[in-house]
């Protein structure tokens, strides 16, 4: 057991609690607490947007199913993820952030009523059970590997999630950029320096390139073939498109200062999350071509332990400090903002309807107490669910808001014709229709994808529900049908 890597990771842990509490004085809303006051520059939302996506996932998830499968394995994400970003600054940011809203669950309420608000929050909160599962996860497999198993894996999900709670539930989403701000300096930082030493233990960049085109990695596009080639755009659209109507991407844009700060912010932000994600990639390709067939091994029977295996056993102590340094911040920026998002929704939409007289003290109070509940059933949820890959985790989350909620969110914000009905009918279809695909209830997922045909079903669930409506008055009402005509 390395004592001083184990410090250096403690005084870490601590200095970012510090921050932290530092915030929790600042804070004195709850729109303070839930979008840190629309005051953040566009370099803090660039880092705090770069951070929605860089998790464990994207440190030890993705770049060990590139070296399995390549480029095209890895469509959902970071491709798909950084897209999202991407797309949330140049067509929702501004239309959202000049609404001024607290939760993205509020457009839904202003938009088509209640019944849609408490639905899509209810599928939003939902979808963040596995996202913060695999963080948590990761947590505790990076607590149990700095211990060489002295801290079992369990235990380290629970030391890991009391230290991001604490700043969290004082420090609110100001503490969440702020860390943010922070982490991402020390990620970049320390990946940087890891994949420069990896490149020289591999003989150089240009061996473990030849490694990648000899393995044919570069292969980014399906078999052309129509069951294919409808699985991958499945997978890509499933982070895209489910990943826009999220609190967390929400908070990150409308913390802004201003509208083009929003905007800019996550298109730089979601950019930057593509390109930078090559680098754990290009670090893990280096592993394999120094550890030879162990490294492909220990990829396919247990891939998180790839990445820390390699730097742990081939790498000396300073370069472990930033490796480690760098793998705690991706998990806790993002696992900091996941376990806020849902929580904040769940007060705004949800309770708020049961309880309509709160006051904003009160509110604020329950989001604390919200975030605790919250975080103790995600641990459980992920302490039950040990074994399961971060990956997979990761990549099941949103697929419930990709035929739930994302289509009441974008025709909503682009079509005056949309109606209450036409969301409920959307939602009915799209829910309905990804069901239907569940293996346990037919056999149609085995030839398209459950949540690509609730996609679609989702739109024409839109469309025919705002539009039958409206064609059956103007057949049976000549009056209406003038007034139709005229607006």
């Amino acid at each position: 057991m390395n004592v001083t890597l184990i410090v250096f990771v403690v005084l870490y842990l601590l200095g970012t609690l510090a921050l932290g509490v530092w915030a929790g004085t600042r804070i004195k809303t709850t729109k303070d607490f839930a979008i840190a006051g629309r005051s953040l520059p566009l370099i803090m939302v660039i880092t705090t947007t770069f951070a929605t996506w860089f998790g464990a996932e994207t440190v030890m998830g993705i770049p060990a199913q590139f070296v399995q499968g390549g480029l095209g394995s890895i469509v959902e994400d970071p491709f798909g993820a950084g897209t999202c970003l991407i797309l949330v600054g140049l067509f929702f940011a501004v239309r959202l952030y000049r609404q001024n809203l607290l939760t993205i669950g509020d457009f839904y309420r202003k938009r088509f009523g209640k019944g849609i608000e408490v639905f899509c929050s209810s599928a939003i909160i939902l979808s963040y059970l596995g996202w913060v599962a695999a963080q948590i996860t990761a947590l505790g497999l990076v607590f149990s590997v700095l211990t060489h198993g002295a801290m079992s894996q369990s235990t380290g999900m629970i030391v890991g999630t009391i230290a991001v709670l604490v700043y969290v539930v004082i420090g609110g989403f100001l503490a969440v950029a702020w860390t943010d701000f922070i982490q991402m300096i020390v990620l970049v930082l320390g990946l940087t320096a890891i994949a420069i030493y990896s490149s020289t233990l591999a003989g150089g960049a240009d061996k473990v390139f030849a490694m990648a085109t000899s393995k044919d990695l570069w292969n980014f596009w399906p078999a052309p073939t129509f069951k294919d080639v409808s699985f991958f755009l499945a997978a890509g659209l499933t982070m895209m498109l489910g990943s826009i109507p999220q609190q967390d991407v929400f908070q990150r844009v409308t913390s802004a200062r201003t509208a083009e700060t929003a905007r800019s912010g996550a298109v730089i932000g979601g950019a930057s999350y593509i390109l930078f994600a090559f680098v754990p990639m290009f670090v893990v390709s280096c592993a394999v071509v120094v550890m030879g067939q162990s490294a492909l091994d220990i990829a396919r029977d247990d891939y998180q332990r790839l990445l820390p295996t390699f730097v742990l056993t081939k790498m000396p102590l300073v370069m472990q400090i930033f490796f480690f340094g760098a793998l705690l911040s991706a998990i806790k920026s993002t696992s900091s903002a996941t376990l806020l998002a849902p929580s904040t929704s769940f007060v705004e939409n949800i309770l708020k309807n049961l309880r309509p007289r709160m006051t904003d003290r009160e509110q604020l109070l329950a989001t604390r107490w919200t975030i605790v509940v919250f975080t103790c059933l995600v641990l459980t949820y992920a302490i039950v669910m040990k074994g399961t890959p971060i990956y997979d985790l990761v990549s099941s989350a949103y697929q419930v808001t990709l035929v739930g909620a994302f289509v009441p969110l974008f025709v909503g914000l682009y079509w005056r014709r949309a109606t209450t009905q036409g969301a409920i009918v959307s939602i009915v279809c799209g829910v309905g229709t990804w069901i239907l695909f569940f293996p346990e209830v037919t056999s149609l997922g085995d030839d398209f994808p459950g949540q690509l045909a609730g996609l679609i079903a989702a739109f024409a669930g839109m469309f025919a529900g705002s539009l039958a409506p409206q064609w059956f008055r103007n057949r049976h009402d000549p009056h209406h049908r003038a007034e139709s005509m005229l607006a």
